[in-house]
């Protein structure tokens, strides 16, 4: 029998003397490796805190049980620890001060991950756009404070910091845009104007218009810039240049809408020849140049108010006088209580540029009419109460100026509506104007004389591109335009050569779009003759060759003068019925008819998108003034733009009430001495 080998006793450093520890004897190289165990896969779920594994059943599955009150689950990675997680906090043995552990311990893992500093500090530069927060702030110690609370890790930034973060969005956010606008499928319209923040610093402001890939009217700011003097015609065209080049967007130039200066009218004619000498425009840049509608309709309806100006200016005293003291106030109130009338809504005093306002002030103070004459009996010191006659007067001119009211309004919506609405609006003021130059009142006659004077002054050539534009809804097309002119003139010829007129232009810009993408009739049938050449027979006589070849002119000629284009066709169809698609959203409605209308709706696209006021710059230096106020003044131009231009990339236009935007933006302007640049400069 063989002996077994040794085993080696050796003695531990330890206090039991009698602790030992047994050593193997080297392993026998022969012998087989025993397999290796299998490593466990180590439990990090906080449910192992509450279940403990039980040794794998008869069945072959795992399973785990509660600690306590013993309820078992199944414990295999199929099962998950759903199951065991939801009965923790419903076991009825489990100490609540474990779940409070429990989730301690979830927050700790929470609030313990690592911050990745490039986001924060992104967000952060966000956040000061977006809420109009100064630099300073991340410099605030309650700020640091959260931050700090939120992640001991954070690494605070100083303003400086911040500028150059808000900066580096602001280039992000930028290319963004720039790729966006390389990309959509028609040509942009532009409107610009400028403006003097209350640092007396002028800034030019441009923005694109444009219908998307899904036919959804856009506007976006694109530059909110520092203009110094002098603001010239050619200052301008060169600055304006200068910023198409940079967003890449030259060749897409559709359309420019500017308000009514001379400047304005030099700084177009020197952009457009520009933009020419590069064959960029359409029809010679035709329809380049529009005028913002509602500077023009503000200065015909100036021009009329000139008629009435002593009862404007005492219902203007009057509403200066009771506003200009509480006291006052108070007095007029308790008149108005003897009387029975609400003073909710309360008078409106008005801005002298804009003849809206003058309009609201009437309405206002037209409610108050017999409050006026009481005040007049119990304050002696108030001496501005319009006589019964000036009152009649003032109620029939509010009513002739309602209908500019209301289309001043559809103007002057921060949602401007497509170019298709404004021809019935300018149509019905001519109509207006007609009508009331007819007037046996001396005041309206006299008032409806001069305001059309103005009218065929600016909108008298205006009216082709509205009329283009109105041609592109299938409810009027050209029918609406030949009717309007027939009312309008009282020859029939004037009407006629009117109407030969738009329907020139419009079959001009047609034929761009035509030369710009072929139709595919022609594709097809130039596929055809390649094809057909390729496969004919080598040994075709010359001769015979040449009289194929005229024949195939003759055909080509003799088709091309009864070939009929796609808007020959669009014009052709039947108008859809006005009345049962009052709603009708004619973006929509060519989005539909695309397939059938290839090249006509890239220009319903971009003859649809012109927008007919600068109101959209507006409401830039409404978020400018907010910008640069008084107790922020000092800001660089740079960092001006970026925070206007990425405040609007990322929220959009702020909302405004579209009844009074622009009276309420004019009342800010001008209680914070802000004005327009150029405004002394305006064409009367």
């Amino acid at each position: 029998m063989a002996e077994s080998p040794p085993i080696d006793l050796e003695i531990l450093d330890s206090d039991d003397e009698d602790a030992v520890i047994m050593k193997s004897p080297p392993p026998n190289p022969a012998a087989p490796s025993p397999a290796p165990l299998k490593k466990m896969k180590k439990t990090t779920s906080v449910v192992w805190d509450d279940f403990k594994k039980l040794p794998i059943g008869l069945d072959g599955r795992s399973r785990a049980k509660c600690k306590w009150c013993g309820k078992t689950y199944g414990s295999e990675s199929s099962n998950g620890t759903k199951n065991m997680l939801r009965h923790i906090p419903k076991c009825p043995r489990r100490n609540h001060k474990d779940i409070e552990k429990m989730h301690e311990r979830q927050e700790q893992k929470m609030f313990t991950r690592k911050i990745k500093q490039e986001e924060y500090r992104e967000k952060v530069a966000k956040a000061i756009i977006k809420h109009n927060y100064s630099f300073i702030s991340v410099e605030h110690e309650g700020n640091r404070d959260v931050h700090s609370y939120l992640n001991p890790d954070v690494k605070h930034i100083s303003r400086n910091t911040a500028k150059a973060d808000v900066l580096k969005v602001h280039r992000k956010e930028k290319d963004n845009i720039r790729n966006m606008l390389k990309s959509i499928p028609g040509r942009i319209c532009l409107t610009s104007d400028l403006w003097t923040s209350i640092t007396t610093e002028g800034y030019i402001c441009l923005t694109a218009h444009y219908v998307d890939e899904n036919w959804k009217l856009k506007s976006i700011i694109l530059n909110f810039c520092h203009m110094p003097p002098p603001h010239t015609g050619i200052a301008l065209s060169e600055k304006i240049f200068k910023f198409l080049k940079d967003w890449g967007i030259e060749e897409k130039v559709f359309s420019i809408t500017l308000d009514n200066a001379y400047n304005n009218d030099n700084m177009q004619d020197l952009l457009k020849a520009k933009l020419n000498l590069r064959n960029l425009l359409l029809c010679g840049g035709a329809f380049f140049h529009v005028r913002c509608g509602a500077h023009v309709l503000n200065l015909i309806v100036q021009e009329g108010l000139k008629v009435i100006d002593k009862s404007v200016s005492k219902i203007r005293e009057t509403v200066k006088y009771i506003k200009g003291s509480e006291i006052r106030i108070c007095k007029f109130e308790e008149c108005a209580q003897q009387l029975g009338i609400r003073t909710a809504k309360g008078l409106r005093l008005d801005v002298t540029t804009r003849w809206n306002a003058t309009y609201d002030m009437f309405e206002s103070a037209m409610k108050y009419r017999r409050v006026f004459a009481h005040l007049e009996i119990e304050d002696a010191n108030y001496k501005h109460c319009p006589s019964n006659d000036e009152w009649n007067r003032v109620e029939r001119i509010a009513r002739f100026l309602k209908p500019f009211y209301d289309i001043t309004t559809l103007f002057s919506g921060t949602d401007y509506p497509t170019a298709n609405l404004y021809f019935h609006g300018v149509s019905q003021i001519e109509l207006l104007l007609l009508e009331e130059i007819e007037s046996p009142d001396i005041f309206i006659n006299d008032m409806a004389q001069r305001m059309k004077e103005k009218f065929d002054k600016y909108w008298d050539s205006y009216s082709v591109v509205l009329a283009c534009a109105v041609v592109l809804d299938p409810r009027y097309k050209l029918d609406f335009v030949d009717y309007i002119f027939k009312k309008i003139e009282s020859n029939d010829l004037t009407a006629k050569t009117k109407l030969q007129h738009v329907r020139t232009q419009l079959y001009q810009l047609f034929s761009e779009y035509e030369h710009q993408k072929p139709m595919v009739a022609e594709n097809v049938s130039s596929c055809v003759g390649s094809s057909s050449h390729s496969s004919a027979p080598s040994g075709v006589d010359h001769e015979e060759d040449m009289e194929v070849d005229e024949f195939d002119y003759y055909e080509s000629s003799v088709s091309g003068n009864t070939k009929k284009s796609q808007l020959d066709l669009y014009l052709e169809e039947p108008r859809l019925n006005r009345k049962q698609y009052a709603k009708l959203d004619v973006l929509s409605w060519w989005k539909q008819n695309d397939n059938r209308f290839s090249e006509l709706s890239l220009m319903a696209r971009d003859l649809l998108s012109i927008p007919i006021t600068t109101v959209a710059s507006e409401s830039t230096f409404s978020i400018g003034s907010k910008i640069l106020n008084q107790y922020r003044s000092c800001l660089l131009p740079e960092n001006v733009e970026a925070l206007i231009c990425t405040r609007t990339w990322l929220c959009g236009f702020e909302a405004e009430n579209a009844n009074d935007i622009t009276h309420q933006l004019e009342v800010k302007l001008s209680s914070m001495n802000i004005s327009t640049v150029g405004s002394a400069t305006n064409v009367d």
